[in-house]
């Protein structure tokens, strides 16, 4: 057996749309890059999950930020060498799969996805995309024999539902997937706004102020650092300390190394800027490099197309051979 095989496989994605931003980096990016030798790791820019709000999509934006999305994943650390990487609607067998686990998906499940029903709230008309898009990604996860699944606390949910897909699946037409676990980074799995630190920080809100985003210029991040909430107080013990300040001492903590309980005490009597500045310091320090490797991935265009045409090519050598089991199980095809 080779080492590959003997490797737990991971698989993990990130929606090309709005900007990746700090919570990104330290929820998923950085959890990816710490795992490349001792894991078979595919990581996939998933556009067909776009179009779960179509009204929102622009085309040319969209394969523009796939490639953004690419070019980040590689300039965090993610090497193409060491890890699969590629855009999902460049494997057909997604989709494909996809429709053979929606067939065998109970929609009460769908309706119970705190997600869906949270995005669904209020509007007039939800495409079915919108209910139906985490069956696409229990494809996506069970196309690579996945074991490992590395997300944010808030996709738990989700991966819960992908096992049961997985487990229904193998009851009804015989052993046919892996049927994956998760994992939430211990510390950091939840980095909250900085305008409004009971709520994560997300990558398509609007404005200014909300985010840290990983090709903000120095400027920007400055900026976002030193207007983040806290209070009128001088607290920095985590049990009694603002929602704003415990975010800031979590942000500072998973960019560090550092235990928040030594950062609370560093700081322990001074007045927050003295935080927020050293703050600037150490995001500053994390996002130079990724902003400079970049600028030299995306400064060769034809070498990136290289990349993600071969990453491609080897994620279908994987789903394939997936997807024709699963088919053969359930007795599509001659």
């Amino acid at each position: 057996m080779s080492e590959e095989t003997r490797k737990q496989r991971v698989f993990s994605g990130v929606q090309p749309s709005g900007g990746l931003h700090i919570g990104n980096y330290v929820g998923a990016l950085s959890q990816w890059r710490d795992i490349l030798d001792t894991h078979a790791c595919t990581f996939c820019i998933v556009d067909l999950h776009a179009l779960t709000v179509p009204e929102n999509v622009n085309p040319a934006e969209l394969r523009a930020k796939s490639r953004e999305l690419s070019a980040l994943y590689m300039a965090c650390g993610i090497d193409p060498d060491r890890a699969t990487i590629f855009i999902q609607s460049e494997v057909k067998a997604h989709a494909e799969l996809a429709w053979v686990l929606s067939c065998t998906t109970p929609l009460s499940w769908l309706h119970k996805m705190t997600q869906f029903k949270s995005k669904s709230e209020a509007k007039e008309s939800v495409g079915t995309g919108l209910l139906t898009y985490p069956v696409l990604q229990a494809a996506d996860i069970l196309l690579y024999d996945t074991d490992v699944v590395p997300v944010g606390d808030d996709q738990v949910q989700h991966i819960e539902l992908a096992r049961d897909i997985a487990s229904r699946f193998n009851h009804m037409f015989g052993e046919t997937f892996v049927v994956p676990k998760h994992r939430v980074r211990e510390a950091g799995a939840r980095i909250m706004g900085l305008d409004e630190p009971t709520a994560k920080m997300s990558k398509s809100a609007t404005g200014t102020g909300h985010a840290i985003y990983l090709l903000d210029t120095p400027k920007k991040v400055k900026k976002a650092i030193m207007r983040a909430k806290t209070d009128t107080g001088c607290e920095y013990r985590p049990e009694h300390a603002s929602p704003g300040v415990r975010n800031l001492l979590t942000i500072f903590s998973v960019i560090t190394g550092e235990p928040v309980a030594a950062i609370s005490e560093r700081f322990a009597g001074q007045g927050y800027g003295y935080l927020k500045k050293d703050l600037v310091d150490a995001v500053e320090a994390t996002l130079a490099p990724i902003r400079a490797e970049y600028a030299r991935i995306t400064d060769d265009p034809a070498e990136l197309d290289r990349i993600l045409d071969a990453g491609a090519a080897r994620a279908r050598s994987i789903a394939t051979p997936v997807l024709a089991r699963a088919m053969k199980n359930a007795g599509l095809g001659r």
